[in-house]
């Protein structure tokens, strides 16, 4: 089984990255293997909304804006459940999530075969580290996107500074949880 780890924060020793690797952590202790990528370390751009407001992602299902996207995106192909961390700005996923799920989403939404998030397990983290305000609507806006991808929402978290001490640990046995399951599953 292979898990997707995706992170999407600048901060390399903050608490986004400490949820990932608690993540990590959790995925291989439930014998998975991991890819992990941090979209901050891409050269991913936002959507351009080609030709009319929909490009080739609506019937092709690729992006015609060339950068790291591509690449990662048919990556995704192999990958049989998800973890996403995204640090909370604004009440949102931060601007590196929201460029490349907003791509994805476009990529992926309109598959009539499956789509690359369709019915697998997905974990979806929001990290706030400063107030913990904008929590709530952050993971709203996660589990907008997973039901357009069609998904499978295996748990929303949300992550604080103030709760960072048990709430690494939910991440953990959370994504332990998730492989236990889709290897269930998949018997």
């Amino acid at each position: 089984m292979n898990v997707m780890i995706i992170t999407s924060s600048p901060n390399v020793e903050g608490l986004t990255a400490a949820c990932g690797k608690a993540a990590k952590a959790g995925v291989e202790t439930a014998g998975a293997d991991v890819v992990m990528v941090n979209l901050n370390q891409l050269q991913i751009g936002h959507c351009q909304a080609c030709g009319n407001g929909w490009g080739p992602c609506r019937n092709q299902h690729e992006c015609q804006v060339l950068d790291d996207f591509q690449a990662l995106h048919a990556l995704m192909a192999d990958v049989d459940a998800y973890v996403i961390v995204t640090p909370v700005y604004w009440g949102d996923m931060s601007e590196s999530a929201k460029a490349f799920f907003d791509r994805v989403r476009r990529s992926e939404a309109f598959k009539k075969e499956h789509s690359f998030f369709e019915n697998k397990p997905v974990i979806a983290v929001a990290a706030a580290g400063g107030s913990g305000n904008g929590l709530t609507s952050c993971l709203s806006s996660l589990e907008r996107f997973l039901l357009h991808v069609r998904a499978e929402k295996f748990d929303l978290i949300g992550i604080t500074q103030k709760s960072r001490g048990y709430k690494l640990d939910t991440i953990h046995e959370a994504a332990k949880s998730m492989v236990s399951y889709w290897k269930r599953k998949a018997e």
